[in-house]
């Protein structure tokens, strides 16, 4: 997807259809929804690379096991900070690592960008995994 806010809506609204057709809980649906456009505006508005780079997300599901990626071109690997209680943003990581059951950061394959990943424990179920 292009490196623009409109990605981040986008990229909700694909994984809604994909949480739907794998008949994912509510909640660990609209948690994983939360902590998307929370990775999703963190490479938007700070992956700053050449224009025409661009940003990727990909979900996955194994047995009861959730897994969100979001890929961009810029190597440096984030860390949650502690935002002051003025700031009106700095607080995306520090709520993913807080509401997801495990997440991290790590260099791209290729040497290209970084991955920044969570997970979320869900109840098996039924629909076909990918």
């Amino acid at each position: 997807m292009p490196r623009h806010a409109r990605s981040v809506g986008r990229a909700r609204t694909l994984f809604r259809e994909q949480a739907t057709s794998w008949k994912l809980p509510d909640d660990v649906t609209e948690t994983a929804v939360l902590l998307l456009s929370e990775l999703m505006t963190n490479a938007y508005r700070h992956a700053k690379v050449s224009p025409g780079r661009e940003i990727g997300a990909r979900c996955s599901l194994d047995a009861n096991r959730l897994r969100i990626s979001v890929m961009d071109a810029n190597d440096s690997l984030p860390e949650p900070r502690t935002a002051a209680s003025d700031e009106e943003s700095g607080r995306g990581l520090t709520l993913v690592a807080a509401l997801a059951d495990a997440w991290g950061a790590e260099p791209r394959e290729g040497g290209i960008g970084k991955t920044v990943w969570y997970e979320l424990e869900c109840e098996p179920c039924d629909a076909l995994r990918t």
